[in-house]
């Protein structure tokens, strides 16, 4: 049968339960009792009286006997149906029982015990409709395409894509936990902004009707919270969303979760230690292991992660000197690698893809530190080697797993760097920050030394083993027509 067969099908039992006077959309169900209570204490539950509530997923009728399998969220169950003379009004017995289909969800209310064959049972002669469904649950669901357009089918055929989410919810209130009971605040801050920053990204532009100003998009959480620095707190973090108006792959999407964290009189050797710790209990709590195999690499959290300097990587790998650069060099190694890209930008931003090369075949976990000052707009010059700034990241199965640096506090130094990344995007750099004269603003006033910290969901997709689209509940989709 076609889908529009099944669904005239169950319109038509749609409207007869409605003749008969029942509300298919109650709005209120009595469950008193979770699935998995059953399940997991049977012995405390045997013989005692029940009210469980779920969707059908199977159904088998012989004569005055019915079954139905029943799941909600914690667990399935047997239902064990005899016929009855007279079925109460309101209820669906084993003579009306052609009236559900799977995938309606009911209410049961009876004993509990085993049946004949031993399988835990819900004991009763009716159960309560719920809700009607009009479509039928497909058995397999397997396009990706169509799995991401349609999640609420994806979750209840495949329940591991549910799993993951919880996951992925672990993921995030283990972070919140450990900034906690680090003395951390959460504060949130605006999406919004007039002047965006904090990365190099391209931002997503909107209007505001009240104020008829246009608006950007968060590219980053940094910017807001270093003022919260100047503004007195000394530990602030914040976890939400941000866009960048970027491609769409297995590590990027242009709408994601990400977390930022800064705390005063802190710096870059602090940084290392705090969330190499936190990055390891997250793990922990998340997955129960340390121990991981993530695009062919296999990796161990549970160690003390070595450091490597950012100029002597791509010194020793291509002979790259990141201080002197040569650019018909570097467009060389870059297309002698296939790497396909506009190679009119800078010179800093072509060691950026040039150091990508190398990061993808690291299994990690290291750090690499002191990366040049011309690609850190808002770090602090390391006090050996003013050419590097006090920065760091985390490297992980090819992967950059966040991004920490001391900060830059010298308004005059900031207002230089954002008047060179502001030239920049004049010149057509889209990716270069903007000039912010409010936050430099900000910082004559004064902001202590701080570190900084950042990491996004893609620290969640990789561990996991997936892509940024199939670990998001809802990945961003092209319109159909």
């Amino acid at each position: 049968m076609l889908l529009d067969d099944y669904r005239n099908e169950r319109l038509k039992k749609l409207k007869e339960i409605r003749e008969r006077g029942i509300d298919p959309y109650p709005a209120k169900s009595h469950r008193n009792t979770k699935i998995s209570d059953i399940v997991n204490h049977f012995d405390e539950k045997q013989g005692q009286e029940v009210t469980i509530a779920g969707r059908i997923v199977a159904i088998r009728s012989f004569g005055k006997l019915v079954f139905i399998k029943l799941r909600d969220y914690f667990g399935e169950v047997q239902i064990f149906m005899k016929a009855d003379d007279k079925t109460p009004e309101g209820l669906f017995g084993a003579k009306e029982i052609k009236l559900l289909d799977i995938g309606d969800f009911v209410e049961a209310t009876g004993r509990v015990d085993k049946s004949q064959t031993g399988e835990i049972s819900i004991f009763t002669n009716y159960v309560k409709l719920l809700t009607k469904s009009l479509r039928p649950l497909p058995e397999k669901y397997t396009n990706k395409e169509e799995r991401y357009r349609h999640r609420y089918i994806d979750m209840n055929v495949n329940p591991e894509v549910r799993e993951r989410l919880v996951r992925r919810s672990r993921f995030w209130q283990a972070t919140r936990n450990f900034m906690n009971e680090h003395g951390f605040i959460e504060i949130n801050i605006p999406v919004l902004e007039h002047t965006t920053g904090g990365a190099d990204a391209n931002p997503f532009v909107t209007h505001m009707d009240a104020l008829d100003e246009n608006f950007y998009l968060r590219i980053s959480h940094e910017l807001p919270l270093k003022r919260l620095l100047g503004g007195g707190f000394e530990k602030v973090y914040d976890i939400g969303p941000r866009f960048r108006n970027e491609g769409v792959d297995d590590e990027h999407l242009p709408e994601h979760i990400a977390f930022e964290a800064y705390a005063a009189y802190e710096n870059y050797e602090d940084g290392m230690k705090f969330y190499e710790e936190m990055m390891k209990y997250v793990a922990m709590e998340t997955w129960g292991t340390l121990k991981f195999n993530v695009g062919g690499f296999d990796i161990d959290l549970d160690c003390e992660w070595p450091r490597y300097k950012y100029a002597d990587l791509l010194r020793e790998k291509f002979d790259v000197d990141v201080f002197n650069p040569d650019r018909e060099q570097l467009v060389r190694i870059l297309k002698e690698n296939g790497v396909e890209t506009n190679f009119e930008v800078s010179e800093a931003r072509l060691i950026d893809h040039v150091w990508k090369l190398i990061r993808k075949t690291s299994a990690g976990p290291y750090w690499v530190i002191e990366e040049p000052l011309s690609l850190s707009p808002l770090a602090k010059k390391s006090i050996e080697n003013p050419l590097v700034t006090e920065r760091f990241h985390p490297i992980i199965a090819g992967t950059e797993m966040g991004n920490g640096f001391s900060e830059l506090n010298d308004p005059l130094d900031q207002l230089a760097r954002f008047e060179e990344q502001q030239a920049a995007r004049d010149a057509g750099d889209d990716e270069a920050q903007m000039l912010d004269r409010d936050f430099v603003e900000m910082l004559e006033y004064g902001m202590p030394p701080a570190c900084g910290w950042g990491n996004s969901e893609r620290n969640f997709w990789l561990l996991e083993g997936v892509s940024g689209r199939e670990a998001v509940p809802f990945p961003t989709m092209k319109r159909l027509d």
